[in-house]
């Protein structure tokens, strides 16, 4: 599998627990970003020649702020500069307070088939609390706009003032909209971001809340009828996001825009994540990439076991041998020996157990210990 992403790095105004690379006062710049995206894909394509495109991602930001008919010029360009399989996966992210009739209409003429709504509460004080520019009437309003379509809705834990109660109340909404997919994220806190502050004040729920949290709803979502396959993703039967699949699965991707990354064939790089210097490159033909590496096979087997043992499947063995070349089971026993409470050894798969995956952390590190 390989995935393009493209970041829009544009919104109304920037939420309290944000540190993406986003511009809330900086949307008459649209225009001339999205050129400069245009152009990185022309530039990127020869490099890219043979290669088929299962998935494009459209995220931010708050991709859905900007004009339409700029999102319908960049599937465009991706279908016109790249291969895309002819089942793409084609999705955009959506705030569902810049969202309309027209824009959705437009969205799936271009080809875009799966929409990733951010609800993350169904609370309106909450919304409010952590800088939303929507309340509940209007995801309910965007969800009716998405009735019978292909949708994912975010759901946030650990806000402040926000109960076990309000999660399920947040996961029903979600569910009894028509949304195939529920991400139910924990809130982390970031230094340099305004919620940092609630935090250092404990005004936000503890570790321990927060796991009680994240049980709860867990139990809600499987009693709705959603699988997990990741530790924070939740879908019916056959609505994964195939885009994150790739990268949980290490597959190739490319992404276009300021601070976008890319991984092809093991090698990493990231653009600039200044939007002047973004700018100041592809308009001089330069590509705006300001960190390469090439991630070795210890890197490689390390991002494996770290991305396998956060979903539901866990690690394949013989995938594992595969690719590395040695037996998983023999050369990390002293791991799976200390961590045995925690882990399934079973038809050929490793896996943290479906009641220890939100500590996933905790034990990863006993296997990443012993890498090399």
């Amino acid at each position: 599998m390989a995935g393009i992403y493209v970041h829009i790095p544009f919104c109304k105004s920037k939420c309290t627990y944000c540190d993406f690379v986003s511009y809330p006062d900086k949307l008459c710049f649209a225009e001339s970003y999205m050129a400069c995206v245009y152009r990185e894909m022309a530039m990127r394509a020869p490099e890219l020649e043979g290669m088929t495109f299962d998935t494009l991602y459209i995220g931010g930001g708050t991709p859905s702020v900007i004009d339409e008919k700029y999102i319908a010029m960049l599937v465009a360009a991706a279908k016109k500069h790249f291969k895309l399989a002819e089942n793409a996966e084609i999705t955009i992210e959506m705030n569902p307070g810049t969202i309309s009739a027209g824009k959705i209409s437009l969205y799936e003429k271009c080809g875009i088939n799966r929409f990733s709504v951010g609800l993350q509460s169904a609370i309106d004080s909450q919304l409010e609390n952590i800088g939303r520019i929507h309340n509940l009437k209007d995801y309910l309003a965007c969800a009716k706009l998405l009735k019978g379509k292909n949708f994912s809705a975010d759901i946030m834990i650990g806000l402040k003032n926000q109960s076990i109660a309000d999660i399920k109340y947040s996961i029903e909404v979600a569910a009894s909209s028509g949304a195939s997919h529920i991400s139910m994220y924990a809130l982390s806190p970031e230094d340099g971001t305004p919620i940092y502050t609630d935090y250092l004040n404990g005004e936000l729920p503890d570790g321990d809340t927060v796991a009680e949290m994240y049980t709860a709803g867990v139990k809600k979502l499987c009693a709705l009828g959603f699988e997990r396959y990741e530790v924070s993703n939740f879908c019916k039967k056959g609505k994964q996001s195939r885009h994150n699949l790739n990268y949980w699965k290490r597959g190739n991707y490319i992404g276009f825009g300021v601070a976008a990354s890319s991984c092809v064939n093991n090698v990493r790089m990231t653009n600039t994540f200044d939007l002047d210097e973004y700018f100041k490159c592809i308009l001089s033909n330069h590509f705006a990439v300001v960190n390469s590496e090439e991630v070795d096979k210890d890197g490689q087997e390390e991002e494996y076991i770290m991305l396998s043992l956060r979903t539901s499947a866990g690690i394949d063995l013989a995938e594992f041998t595969s690719l590395f070349g040695c037996d998983f089971t023999k050369k990390y026993a002293e791991a799976l020996q200390k961590t045995r409470g925690y882990i399934e050894v079973a038809n050929g798969f490793v896996k943290i157990k479906d009641e220890f995956l939100f500590v996933q952390n905790s034990i990863i590190v006993e296997y990443l210990r012993l890498r090399g």
